[in-house]
C-alpha cells in the first residue's frame, strides 16, 4: 500500500514544525515521500532537505556519520537507515527513518493534531500480505477486526496519544512491528484577545483594574502569562490579571501570551492608562503682582503639576468666572481689568465619572496703571511756564529796588533836598 505522491505530500511534514512552533523545532526540514513515518524501503522513498543557502549544499548523515558531502538536495533512499541533512545557514534537520522490515506500522508524517482524522495503517512485505492483525498501544491489546489492517483513531484526542505497535501472521509465521509514538498536539492557539474592565484601559489612582485573555481557537490545556513593556518576566499567570489598587506606575503597554505547550501565540498590546488627581495649578507669567500700562496685550496661562485628561481650565476675575481654557488672552487692557485673578484646573475621575477633582491657583493681582486725559501735559508745561516767568519777575524788581536804595543813600545832596529840613534864618 502506497501513500500519496508529489508536492502534496511534503507540505503537511514542512508545516509540522513551521505551523505549529513545537519545541525544538529546527528551521532545517527533511521532508519524505511518501508522508508516512517511518518510511518504507520499498515504497521507493525520495527525502527532500529544505532550508536557507545555496542549490547543492546539503551534506548528508546516515545512521549519525556523514555519508554525502556537498550532496544533492534530494535523492531516492537505496538503503535502510537514519537521515538527517544539514544546512550552513539552517542548521540539522530532524532525523527520518526508512525501514525494511518484514511488518511495519505507520503513521501520518505530520503533526497530529487533537480532532484531526488519524490511520494508522500495519504493512507487510508486498509479497506477503498481513492477516490476523492486532494492535497495540503501550504494550496492551486494543481488540479490532482480525481482518482489517487499518486503526482509526477518528476524532483523534489527547489521551490517544502513546506507543502503539501491531502484530499479525506474515506468511506463515507471527510477526510483531516496531513500537511508533504518536503524540496528539492540542489545536495551537490563535485570535488571541484582550479586554479590560473599564472599558478604554483607563481607572484613576487606587481604582480596581482587570484584563482578560481569551484564544478564539486551541485545545488542550492552555497556559497564559502576562507581560508589561518588553520585559519577558511575567508579571502573572492565568486568563486574568487584576490590579486592586492602580497608581501611575501601573500604566504601560499589557500583553498576555497563550501556550499549549507545543506553540505560543501572543496578544496584541493594550495599553492602560491611570489617571491621577490635578496639582498644583500656577498662572504665568509671575510675579504674582503684576503692573502693567493701558494698552498692552496681557495674556495669561494656566498649568497643573499632573496633567492625567481630561482636564478642564476655569478663570476667576476677582470671584467671578469669566472664561474657559489654559489661556486667558485680555488684548489691550485698560483700568477695567484691575483686579484678581485665579485659575482653576478640574478633572474627573473614577470608573463612574462623577468624582471631581479641583486645583485652585494663588491670586495673581493685576494692577493697571492710570493715565490722564487729552491736554494734560500741555495743562502742566503752561503752567510750569508761569511759575517760571513770575520768578523771573519778582527777582527783577528785588534787583531794581535795590539799585535804586544804593543810589539814594550815597548822595548828599539828597540831604539838602530831604522835605523835612527847615531852612535857616536869611
Amino acid at each position: 500500500m502506497a501513500g500519496d505522491t508529489g508536492m502534496a505530500g511534503k507540505v503537511p511534514l514542512l508545516l509540522w514544525a513551521q505551523t505549529l512552533g513545537l519545541a525544538g523545532a529546527q528551521s532545517t526540514q527533511l521532508l519524505v515521500e511518501p508522508p508516512w513515518t517511518p518510511a518504507v524501503l520499498w515504497d521507493r522513498v525520495t527525502l527532500t532537505c529544505q532550508g536557507s543557502g545555496t542549490t547543492g549544499d546539503t551534506t548528508w548523515y546516515k545512521d549519525r556519520r556523514l555519508w554525502w558531502q556537498e550532496g544533492p538536495d534530494s535523492f531516492t533512499v537505496a538503503k535502510s537507515g537514519t537521515y538527517t541533512c544539514h544546512r550552513p545557514s539552517s542548521g540539522l534537520s530532524p532525523t527520518v527513518k526508512v525501514l525494511n522490515e518484514p511488518l511495519v506500522l505507520q503513521m501520518p508524517a505530520r503533526a497530529l493534531l487533537e480532532g484531526d482524522t488519524v490511520i494508522l495503517r500495519c504493512r507487510a512485505w508486498p509479497d506477503n500480505p498481513v492477516t490476523r492483525v492486532r494492535f497495540y498501544k503501550d504494550e496492551k491489546e486494543l481488540g479490532g477486526s482480525l481482518r482489517g489492517t487499518e486503526l482509526s483513531l477518528s476524532p483523534l484526542q489527547l489521551h490517544n496519544s502513546g506507543r502503539y505497535s501491531c502484530g499479525g501472521l506474515v506468511g506463515t509465521g507471527a510477526k510483531l512491528s516496531a513500537p511508533v509514538t504518536v503524540t496528539v498536539h492540542g489545536v495551537p492557539p490563535s485570535g488571541v484577545s484582550l479586554s479590560v474592565q473599564p472599558p478604554g484601559g483607563q481607572a484613576a489612582q487606587g481604582d480596581r483594574l482587570v484584563l482578560s485573555c481569551t484564544a478564539a481557537m486551541g485545545s488542550g490545556p492552555l497556559s497564559f502569562s502576562w507581560h508589561r513593556g518588553s520585559s519577558g518576566i511575567p508579571l502573572s499567570t492565568g486568563p486574568h490579571l487584576e490590579l486592586q489598587h492602580v497608581g501611575d506606575n501601573d500604566s504601560g503597554h499589557y500583553q498576555s501570551r497563550v501556550s499549549n505547550g507545543d506553540s505560543v501565540a501572543e496578544s496584541v498590546s493594550l495599553n492602560v492608562t491611570v489617571l491621577v488627581p490635578v496639582a498644583n495649578s500656577t498662572i504665568t507669567p509671575g510675579p504674582l503682582a503684576l503692573q502693567v500700562r493701558p494698552g498692552d496685550p496681557v495674556t495669561l496661562r494656566c498649568s497643573v503639576q499632573v496633567r492625567s485628561a481630561p482636564v478642564t481650565f476655569t478663570w476667576l476675575h476677582n470671584g467671578h468666572e469669566v472664561a474657559q481654557g489654559p489661556l486667558l488672552e485680555l488684548g489691550d487692557i485698560d483700568v477695567g481689568h484691575s483686579g484678581t485673578y485665579q485659575c482653576v484646573a478640574t478633572n474627573q475621575l473614577g470608573q463612574d465619572g462623577h468624582r471631581v477633582f479641583r486645583a485652585l491657583s494663588p491670586e495673581l493681582a493685576l494692577e493697571v496703571t492710570p493715565q490722564g486725559a487729552p491736554g494734560h501735559h500741555w495743562i502742566t508745561a503752561v503752567a510750569v511756564n508761569v511759575g517760571r516767568t513770575l520768578l523771573y519777575l519778582l527777582l527783577l524788581l528785588a534787583v531794581i529796588g535795590g539799585c535804586h536804595w544804593w543810589h539814594h543813600r550815597g548822595d548828599p545832596r539828597g540831604a539838602a533836598r530831604a522835605p523835612w529840613v527847615t531852612a535857616g534864618p536869611q
